[in-house]
């Protein structure tokens, strides 16, 4: 494991057998959050209370065997970027990056990737706008 300074770690957080996980500064992990062996998170990552990351789920891929007996399959890191907000009780599906600077809204089922800066919501996640648009608007 690996850990960056002031970082804060909520009660009763799970982070599975604590190998190949990356904390990066400034950063949370929230109260009740199950983290699994293979995140990276980056610097300034908020966290809410009840997420949930998945880091593996059972393969399904054959139909001759029970799903039971095909064992786990294999994902890449879930990563997030800097600047990250996960509202409550989101849930993270295994292999997803969340890009820089997104808010993931709370509840959310976060079952794809979305461009940086993004708010996104809902189950299955959508978009929900644009945080680059918000900063265009308040220029114009």
């Amino acid at each position: 494991m690996t850990c960056g300074k002031n970082v804060n770690i909520g009660t009763n957080a799970h982070f599975g057998n604590g190998k190949h996980i990356v904390i990066g500064f400034n950063s949370g992990i929230g109260i009740n959050a199950k983290v699994p062996n293979n995140i990276i998170t980056g610097d300034h990552v908020m966290m809410g209370k009840n997420v949930t990351i998945f880091g593996s789920n059972y393969a399904f891929d054959r139909i001759d065997i029970p799903m039971t007996k095909q064992g786990m399959k294999v994902y890449p890191p879930v990563v997030i970027e800097d600047d990250v907000w996960i509202g409550n009780n989101s849930i993270i599906l295994a292999g997803r990056t969340i890009k820089k600077g997104t808010i993931i809204a709370a509840g959310t089922v976060l079952t794809k990737d979305f461009p940086e800066y993004s708010v996104v919501g809902g189950n299955p996640s959508k978009l929900l706008k644009s945080r680059l648009d918000i900063v265009q608007q308040k220029n114009e």
